[in-house]
Order: C-alpha cells, then structure tokens, then sequence
C-alpha cells in the first residue's frame, strides 16, 4: 500500500473512545484497527510484533550491522479518534490539485471555509483530503500511524542503516488515557516523538499542564410556596459557582500560552447539580493557582450557604513536558535538522493541549510531538494533504538515517 492507500484503509475503521470508562481500550472496537496493524507490522517485517490485552501495539525494527551503538529512537501514534464528533462510517473526498477555494462537504452541504482555515490557501495544487461533513476524518491520529508506518517501510525496502526503531501504537489518547498501560519496560527506546500534530514541519516540545475539577452542589428542597430560608436550590447555586470563574479566562477568549477554564458538563435540579471543568495552564505557578481558586470558590459557597453545600474534586492529568525536554535538547535539535533538511520552516509553538508524549516524558521517555500535516481536528472540518503527509514521512526518515550516538 501506498501512504495514501493507507492512510484512508485506516479512517475506513471505527476506533472512536470513550469517556468516564475505566477500562482500557474504552472501547473493544479499538481492536479491530489493532489486529490489522500487528498483521501489518508483521508483514513489513518488524520482530517483537505485540498487541497486548489493553490494545497496545509494539513493534521493532532492530538495528542494522554496524549501527548498534547508537540511541534507540521511537515513533508512537495513537489509533482513537476523539469522542468530541461522529467517527463512524467515514466518507472521505478527495480533491487532486485543490484549487484553494472554500470546499463544499456533499454529506452536510456544510463548507470548508478559507475564512475558517486560511491554512487551506497554502494547499492549493495538492491533493487535498476532507471530510464528507458527516464525521470527522480520523487523520487524528491515523495519518501518524501511516506516515510511520510508510517510513519504516521504506527504510527497509531501501536497505537503509539505522538503530533500534521501536514502533508503539495505543487507544485512548483523546480521553486522556493513551499512557496509562504503555509498556516502557518491553518498549526499549532511549527517546520517541508521538507523530501527533499539525503542520508539518511542526516540533512541538511544550504544552498544556492539565487536570479536571469536579463541583458537586448538595441542595435542599422544599416547597416554593413556603421555601423562604430554607430552599438552597442546588441548580441556582451551580449558576452562582459558574459566574464566579473569570469570565475571559474561558477557552473561547484565550490563546497562544493563555490558560482557562472550560465547563465541560452540567447537570442539576434543586437537589442536586454537578459541573465539570478542564483547567489547563503552560505556566506552572498559573496552574496551581487555577486549582487553588477552584477549592477557594468551595469554600466560599459553603460559608455562604452552609458546610458541605459544595464539594471539589481536583485531578491532575498531565503536565508541561518542558522541564524535560530542556534537559534532553538533543531530541528537539535532531529534529529541527530533520525539518530544515527536508526544506520545511521551523514551527514551534506552544501545545493548547497534551499528547501521550507529555505523560511518557514523565515516565521516563523524552517525547515530542512532530506534526502530521493535518488540519481542524475533532469536528466535521478535519482535513489534510496527501503531500503533507509525505513530508512528514520524509522527516521521520530523516530521524532514523541521522541517529543519535551513545
């Protein structure tokens, strides 16, 4: 298979997560894509193939002769797509020199819009693949998953030198658990880079910390007709707690390196009611004083209305990967090489997010995120070219044929 053959031979598999389910894969339907892509890694010819019972895919292709002493590398995709849009039965369309106009998506009679995406007026001439508007595209993460792939692929068939090349392929990225059962102790590389992002020619090495924080509203209801200084309407109250969150610090007011809050869910009658935030700051100290502020609203509502009106629940998910690559710089230097060799510009730019590679830092695996050549991710206006995606293959190549030494 060519990469694009690829590429749409993965979208065509239905691997959407799941929320709030502790199982991993959050979903068995995750396997299916895993079986073929073990099958796959087989067939190329990579040894230690493993798909384990939490649907991780592993893979090597071990060192050529002569080339042992150098740095194992790894490459690492994740085959979810996120639970935010439809990810079942995708249509893609597939536009071959892309006149860079607004598209129409025939499935939704929606368009993609220059207005929107003013990235799309730099792909005019290339192959341009979108959605039908009925789903989103799944080149979140499965472009990864056959830019590696295809690179591998080509190394072999080249007869190209290289090190180690460990390939690690996980559910559950976009619920935040893509890391949870990742194997470090079969997964023998020294670094990785999740192939994640967007732009190609992105190096992406900084990025969101993250947690969650969960209000739960105890209330007491009584009769309207004779409530006075009795009633807490749990559902009011939860209006109250929203309004006191600094209004432009919400994602839709917020950019580059600008943390927020973000309402996720809200349920709520005069009983009961319940909301759910995302936190996310690049700054460590801006961080903690989000999650302090939020415990700080908690216990004002409770003088106000009275102790254990309100409870907070704070979790941290990840956090910034910088602090570890600034101490591992080579990773982000072979890659910038890697980018200007292949004739990109550098970009470099502050995650508003996290990848798997920020938690497998932590872990022990320095790992950046390099850009897959997508575009609108997690709704009906994902898109991405298919020369993007070689550029990104040339990239990876680009990595493995200058390894690090010892």
């Amino acid at each position: 298979m060519n990469l694009q053959e690829r590429f749409l031979n993965y979208v065509s598999y239905y691997t959407m997560s799941q929320d709030d389910v502790e199982q991993i894969p959050s979903t068995d339907r995750q396997f299916e894509l895993a079986r073929f892509l073990e099958q796959e890694m087989n067939d190329i010819g990579l040894s230690k193939v493993s798909l384990d019972e939490h649907c991780y895919v592993y893979g090597l292709l071990p060192a050529t002769p002569g080339m042992e002493e150098t740095k194992s590398i790894g490459f690492i995709a994740h085959m979810d797509t996120a639970p935010a849009f439809n990810g079942k039965d995708v249509k893609p369309q597939i536009i071959s020199n892309y006149d860079g106009k607004d598209v129409l998506l025939k499935g939704s009679n929606e368009w993609l819009k220059i207005s929107d995406f003013p990235t799309l007026t730099t792909l005019k001439g290339k192959t341009l693949i979108t959605t039908d508007g009925t789903s989103l595209l799944g080149a979140d993460d499965k472009a990864g998953i056959a830019e590696i792939l295809t690179a591998i692929e080509e190394i072999i068939a080249n007869k190209t030198p290289h090190g180690d090349i460990w390939i690690g392929i996980t559910p559950d990225e976009e619920v935040g658990r893509g890391s949870d059962k990742f194997n470090l102790n079969y997964f023998k590389a020294d670094y990785a880079y999740t192939v994640d992002g967007d732009y190609e020619g992105e190096i992406a090495y900084e990025n969101f910390n993250a947690a969650s924080a969960t209000f739960k509203i105890h209330g007491v209801n009584v009769h309207p007709g004779s409530a006075k200084n009795i009633m807490k309407n749990a559902a009011s109250i939860a209006c109250e707690l929203h309004c006191m969150l600094p209004v432009e610090q919400a994602p839709e007011h917020t950019e580059k390196r600008e943390g927020f809050y973000m309402l996720s869910e809200l349920h709520g009658d005069n009983t009961s009611a319940s909301l759910s935030y995302i936190i996310r700051d690049h700054d460590a100290d801006k961080f903690y004083q989000k999650q302090e502020y939020c415990k700080k609203i908690a216990e004002l509502l409770n003088f106000k209305y009275g102790e254990g009106t309100v409870d907070v629940t704070l979790k941290e998910s990840y956090r910034n990967m910088l602090e570890v690559m600034e101490e591992n710089f080579y990773i982000i230097e072979n890659a910038q090489r890697a980018i200007k060799s292949v004739g990109l510009d550098l970009i470099s730019t502050p995650v508003r997010g996290g990848t798997d590679g920020a938690r497998l830092s932590f872990m022990g695996l320095p790992c950046p995120n390099l850009g897959t050549g997508g575009y609108g991710f997690h709704g009906p206006f994902e898109h991405i070219s298919v020369e993007g995606m070689k550029m990104a293959v040339s990239i990876i190549k680009e990595l493995i044929t200058n390894p690090v030494k010892k």
